[in-house]
């Protein structure tokens, strides 16, 4: 079982039935979160905001790159507050810290306080991104997790169950991958994480396992480093 783990959420996992927050997919997904936790396992999360604004939306505005970056990581941090609110209502410690000042909302990210909190068995979520616009957050989730020393970052995917040689949606023929190298995903040009993120996972040998998030009991699954989804490693 993983000892310290790097949670990457979408922010699409937290909505539905038309609801940007949806009470009902926080609720699951804090159920399991804290089934992880009780195992005493160290957790920091970081959370996407495509619930809130995606690249698409603000292009049809006419937006620049910069504004809407800038809005996507105030996403974030609407987000990590609600994530905050369902684990502090089943009694998990938990603090949010935010790559860029807002210290009256959350703590700002300190990478010994954030080491310092998991090691007094608080749950840490890393919102607004690396804190610089053109960086995604699952280049957030590869800089935290190297930062505090995670074993693993568990990247949970809306409806795919792992990596696959083409879109499982649209080709029918395309295999998955039950294990793959970093090498492999970059030379395969495989869509995991952005190339920045894979080279930073890369360079500080985390492994990643990519999991379908649409069953959210996956994430227990994983941390018990069950055979499911796709494990990617500098080795394969």
């Amino acid at each position: 079982m993983y000892n310290r783990v790097l949670l990457k959420i979408s922010g699409e996992a937290l909505s539905g039935n038309n609801k940007i927050l949806d009470n009902a997919m926080l609720d699951v997904l804090g159920e399991h979160i804290q089934r992880v936790y009780d195992k005493g396992v160290e957790i920091a999360i970081v959370v996407g905001a495509g619930n809130i604004i995606r690249g698409k939306f603000a292009e049809e505005l006419g937006m620049e790159r910069v504004q809407v970056d800038n809005m996507g990581m105030l996403g974030t941090t609407i987000n990590a507050l609600a994530l905050q609110g369902q684990l502090e209502k089943r009694g998990i410690p938990t603090r949010v810290q935010t790559a860029i000042k807002m210290e009256e909302v959350a703590e700002p990210f300190i990478v010994r306080r954030a080491i310092r909190h998991l090691e007094k068995k608080r749950v840490v979520i890393f919102a607004a991104g690396t804190g610089q616009p053109f960086f995604s957050t699952d280049t957030a989730a590869a800089l935290r997790a190297a930062e505090v020393k995670a074993e693993v970052i568990l990247m949970a995917k809306n409806g795919v169950d792992g990596v696959y040689s083409d879109d499982p949606k649209k080709n029918p023929e395309a295999t998955k991958f039950d294990h793959l190298s970093y090498m492999d995903v970059i030379t395969k040009g495989l869509k995991v994480m952005d190339q920045t993120a894979i080279t930073i996972c890369m360079e500080n040998n985390i492994d990643l396992v990519v999991f379908n998030m649409n069953d959210v009991s996956n994430i227990v699954k994983v941390v018990d480093q069950a055979p499911i989804g796709t494990v990617i490693s500098k080795e394969g």
